[in-house]
């Protein structure tokens, strides 16, 4: 004679309960956590592109307006030349500036990320 066997549903333990709040989904790294850290991470991708861009830009059309306008080389300014005056005194605050923008919305990009998951 053949024991007796008892068939159950696989399902029949509890459900599993989905997280309460956007921050247990980011730890569990859900399918909607996950999405919440691709949003922070290319709004912080697309900050820093865009700054370097525009750094980069700047720099680089420099040694282009010298080329085009070559009065400008022959300006003095406190008996330097005015390209050497712009590219050894001038482009470092402007990268301070630059640097400077970047921090200040980079930290504004998180503080609203952090809003968005308290809020939920």
């Amino acid at each position: 004679m053949s024991e007796r066997v008892t068939v159950t549903h696989p399902r029949r333990s509890r459900p599993r309960v989905r997280p309460a709040t956007v921050r247990a989904e980011i730890d569990e790294q859900t399918g909607l956590g996950v999405v919440y850290i691709t949003s922070l991470v290319r709004s912080q991708l697309r900050l820093g592109v865009a700054v370097l861009a525009v750094s980069l830009g700047v720099l680089a059309l420099l040694p282009l307006v010298f080329h085009l306008f070559p009065a400008s080389t022959a300006v003095q300014v406190f008996g330097i030349a005015l390209p050497w005056v712009l590219l050894g005194v001038v482009v470092y605050p402007a990268l301070l500036a630059a640097a400077w923008f970047y921090v200040r919305n980079a930290e504004r990009v998180e503080r609203d990320f952090v809003d968005l998951v308290d809020r939920r």
